[in-house]
């Protein structure tokens, strides 16, 4: 019979970890995926919304504000899925052009011991779109035009009520 007991914990045990484990890598993976995807939105946006007509005539780089924000939402909304996303836009720029964008996931809400906790991961970017001095073509598809992250980084803040 006592035997018998050391089994049943075992197994009980052995859910438990499992259910941390799913919560722990639905979390993370959330974050990496959504970091890769912030990332290469914000650059294929930044090339998108490069003021062609100003360069040919000042020869310096420049930004549309609003094509930004316009072809990052697009991009970012047909790439995700269905989920909480807050999208918030700081420091815009338009020259030198420089962006920062900080999207933030709500996560479900998960009940521990009758306690509510959620984990909200916040993704922010910082790019600067930067050329090495050659002529950009009308199509955009010069790749002398490249974006270096100045800052990123992603961060979870755990919530209880």
């Amino acid at each position: 019979m006592n035997q018998s007991y050391w089994g049943y914990w075992l197994i009980l045990l052995g859910v438990f970890v499992i259910v941390i484990m799913l919560l722990v890598s639905n979390v993370t993976n959330t974050s990496t995926q959504d970091y890769y995807l912030i990332k290469e939105v914000t650059e294929a946006s930044l090339v998108d919304a490069v003021d062609l007509a100003y360069y040919r005539q000042s020869r310096e780089l420049r930004i549309n504000k609003e094509m930004f924000v316009e072809n990052f939402l697009r991009r970012f909304a047909e790439n995700v899925a269905l989920s909480d996303y807050q999208v918030d836009f700081y420091g815009l720029y338009e020259a030198p052009p420089k962006v920062s964008v900080k999207v933030t996931t709500k996560s479900a809400t998960y009940n521990i011991a009758a306690s509510d906790s959620s984990f909200d991961i916040t993704n922010r970017i910082d790019a600067i779109l930067e050329t090495d001095g050659a002529a950009l073509t009308a199509d955009k598809q010069d790749n002398s035009i490249t974006t270096a992250a100045v800052g990123s980084g992603s961060k979870s803040a755990a919530k209880s009520s």
